[in-house]
């Protein structure tokens, strides 16, 4: 007979699996993923690395829980942004604001989601990541164009150009440790909101 777990047992699983994906995501954030060995999340979470391996088969699973938790954390701030009151053009913008300036705010963690070499797994939750974006800036370009705000267009392809442009715009000072917010956010918003085909309004 098949042995299994009882509630109190994968409780206390999924609880050190919980532990080892924050130990991770702290480290991860002071040093990307070249930091984040088994060893080093093992030592941060306070456990063996034979613990370490109870909870993920190897550090290809590892990496891509690491990364989809990260990642769902964005997606869901930006999404956020995407509710605040204010025109379909306003909004967007408001979701690239708060994408960008988290970014810059932990540039090194930022640069890890964005653009760090890693395993191949990793580039492919990377997709599911951006195509994320690009449904939350789709949907509200469809609302405003369908309300006449913005000109015809087609939401997922606009959505899927600034989603690439604000990562690409944001690597190059993420990967410099240039993570100054300066002159850079202002000139997203202004940037957004001309891809948009929309009014372009003044940022102090």
């Amino acid at each position: 007979m098949p042995y299994r777990r009882t509630p109190a047992v994968q409780a206390r699983l999924d609880a050190r699996r919980d532990q080892v994906l924050e130990a991770a995501v702290r480290l991860l954030s002071r040093e990307g993923y070249a930091g984040c060995s088994v060893a080093a999340i093992a030592a941060e979470t306070g456990i063996s690395t034979g613990s370490v391996y109870q909870s993920f088969s190897g550090k290809s699973e590892l990496a891509t829980a690491l990364f989809r938790t990260l990642a769902a954390r964005e997606v869901e701030a930006v999404a956020q942004a995407a509710t605040r009151p204010g025109t379909a053009a306003e909004r967007t913008a408001a979701a690239v604001e708060t994408f960008a300036t988290r970014a810059l705010a932990a540039p090194r963690r930022a640069f890890a989601l964005l653009a760090e070499p890693v395993d191949p797994a990793v580039d492919t939750e990377r997709l599911v990541f951006r195509r994320a974006f690009r449904d939350v800036y789709a949907g509200l370009v469809a609302e405003g164009v369908a309300s006449g705000e913005l000109p015809p267009q087609s939401p997922e392809l606009t959505a899927a150009a600034l989603v690439g442009a604000v990562a690409e715009a944001l690597v190059g000072p993420l990967a410099d440790g240039d993570a100054a917010a300066g002159e850079l956010v202002p000139a997203l918003l202004t940037f957004t909101q001309r891809a948009l085909g929309g009014h372009v309004a003044q940022h102090a």
